[in-house]
């Protein structure tokens, strides 16, 4: 470890060329331009005052470009986050506005912390703690749960409820009472939303955004009683540490441990796919200290928690953002706005920041990835309903550290069930092969050949030992058991075991056993065990193949 590599700018700096600034300055201002409107709708979707979430992309740019190892990247507020904040801080506050920034801020700084710890202790692996699948459903659920949230103020209506079942059955019972205007609004705005489709990359929202206010203000809106976004207080944030004391640690923890799970994960799987696609590798590792960063330049700053997303990176990408200074820029064009700009939107309607939302959120639920899951792997898809259905049930939070959990128990349930081959040889060859996928492989009389591809271990050497005498007892002419390792890279204690005891019944009946195949570390726990003793160890390195090849000449 040196300066440079926890230092990124050290690295990027030394290699910037001067033809890259105009690429970042692109970037970073059209960043900006997309930032903007949706900020706004993320600080409304936790339930803050709609600087806020302007404040989120323009510190935790800054933050994340100090100590951020991807180079496209951008990091904000998003709206899964803004959702779980919303979930969770407004139970905290108990109706306090004060408090309910405070808590916030908290969250962020208790996620800059959950970080650093993460890095000292090496927790990179959390990367690997949701399995794809789950993330698919987690993001299908997160995103209907979002929309539902804003279809109250795209239909005019207070809404309500505890999860996304009682939402909807809420605005049913409300829609009555539509404002017919305000539906209007937001039914304009989605349809020209849409135009980002046409032009990727272009600052549409913003666009929509300005044309709203421009509306609303002619027609007079606001004084038909139109839900307005009202003054937004103009100035950069003042930097304070947040208040403690406000609430229990273990009242904030899960909160901030899921929302670093969700942000680590998803932040890490869009800045691979944009370092792939650019040449370069980022450092895992490096992303705790960057995400760190980010959030606790948000929490100094009255923001709430932020992480890097695949939209607002895509942006920044397609802009031509070549290093992190497109961020530092971003955020000096957000803070322009703040200082001169924010008179400009005090008309802009709630509906059109609804369904900005919307826009944003529709992508989530990946209809496509779940059928492949369908066609290709049940077991996947149906993790990823759980997932869905526990965010849809129970809330984003709860969901996500339910998605955790079942992503290990199918992590857990699959290392249960390995596949155990059995061997026989493949007609006029000297190979050998799995008879579940060769039906016509030859077997060798007397001989029992299998293979567990799998590492033994614990969790699954018992189910090995069953498959393995199962078969034995099917085959009671059988005089000799062939244990190929070669597709068992690691064994533990358990597995020694396993092979003691499995060599012990084997014996007791008449039947002979021998290991072949095992890899270095296998023969070593093997070797440490006395099993030398019990088996030829000379075969412990030969080839299935050529052992089966001698006992069928025999």
């Amino acid at each position: 470890m040196n300066f440079r590599s926890i230092f990124p700018p050290a690295q990027w700096l030394v290699e910037y060329r001067a033809a890259w600034l105009r690429h970042d300055t692109i970037a970073g201002v059209t960043l900006a331009a997309y930032a903007i409107p949706v900020s706004l709708a993320y600080a409304a979707l936790a339930g803050l005052p709609p600087q806020v979430g302007i404040y989120g992309y323009m510190l935790g740019g800054v933050g994340y470009a100090l100590l951020g190892s991807s180079r496209q990247l951008a990091v904000g507020p998003t709206s899964a986050i803004s959702l779980m904040v919303a979930a969770t801080v407004g139970a905290l506050a108990a109706g306090d506005a004060f408090r309910y920034m405070q808590i916030a801020s908290i969250a962020a700084l208790a996620v800059a912390c959950l970080c650093v710890i993460a890095w000292v202790f090496r927790l990179s692996m959390l990367v690997r703690l949701i399995s794809d699948s789950i993330l698919v459903g987690f993001k299908a659920g997160a995103g209907l749960t979002i929309i539902m949230t804003q279809l109250p103020s795209l239909f005019g209506v207070a809404g309500g409820g505890r999860n996304f079942f009682d939402r909807v059955a809420t605005l049913v019972w409300q829609l009555g009472g539509i404002q017919w205007i305000v539906l209007v609004i937001g039914l304009v705005a989605l349809l020209l939303l849409q135009g980002e489709r046409l032009w990727p990359g272009r600052p549409v929202g913003l666009a929509v955004v300005i044309l709203s206010v421009i509306v609303a203000t002619a027609l007079g809106l606001p004084a038909l009683g139109i839900p307005v976004t009202g003054e937004i207080p103009k100035g950069l944030p003042s930097i304070a540490v947040p208040t403690f004391g406000l609430l229990e640690f273990d009242e904030l923890f899960p909160l901030a441990a899921g929302i670093m799970l969700l942000a680590y994960v998803e932040g890490v799987a869009a800045a691979r796919s944009f370092a792939a696609k650019h040449g370069y590798v980022i450092d895992v590792r490096q992303e705790f200290l960057g995400l760190g960063a980010a959030n606790m330049a948000v929490a100094f700053g009255h923001g709430y928690p932020v992480a890097g997303g695949l939209s607002q990176s895509a942006v920044n990408d397609q802009a031509g953002a070549k290093t992190p200074l497109a961020l530092v820029i971003c955020s000096g064009a957000l803070a322009i706005c703040l200082l001169f700009l924010t008179d400009l939107l005090t008309n802009l309607p709630k509906a059109v920041l609804a369904a900005i939302v919307c826009t944003a959120v529709y992508r989530l639920i990946d209809i496509a990835a779940l059928m492949r899951m369908w066609r290709i792997s049940r077991i996947d898809f149906y993790a990823a309903a759980i997932a869905l259905v526990s965010v849809l049930m129970l809330g984003i939070l709860q969901g996500i550290l339910l998605a955790a959990l079942a992503s290990i128990f199918l992590l857990l349930a699959r290392a249960s069930q390995p596949n155990v081959a059995i061997l026989g040889r493949l007609p006029g060859t000297g190979r050998y092969a799995d008879s579940a996928r060769h039906p016509d492989v030859e077997s060798i009389a007397g001989v029992l050949a299998f293979r567990p591809e799998a590492s033994l271990l614990y969790i699954n050497a018992e189910t090995v030992m069953e498959n393995v005498l199962a078969k034995v007892r099917a085959l009671p002419d059988t005089k000799i058991v062939v244990c190929g390792l070669s597709s068992s890279p690691f064994m533990d204690l358990a597995g020694v075991k396993m092979l003691h005891d499995l060599h012990g019944q084997l014996v007791s009946h008449g039947i002979a056993f021998q290991i072949v195949g095992a890899r270095g570390q296998v023969r070593d726990v093997l070797q440490a065990d006395g099993f030398a003793e019990k088996t030829d160890s000379a075969n412990w390195t030969r080839r299935m193949d050529n052992v089966l090849g001698d006992l069928r000449r025999e």
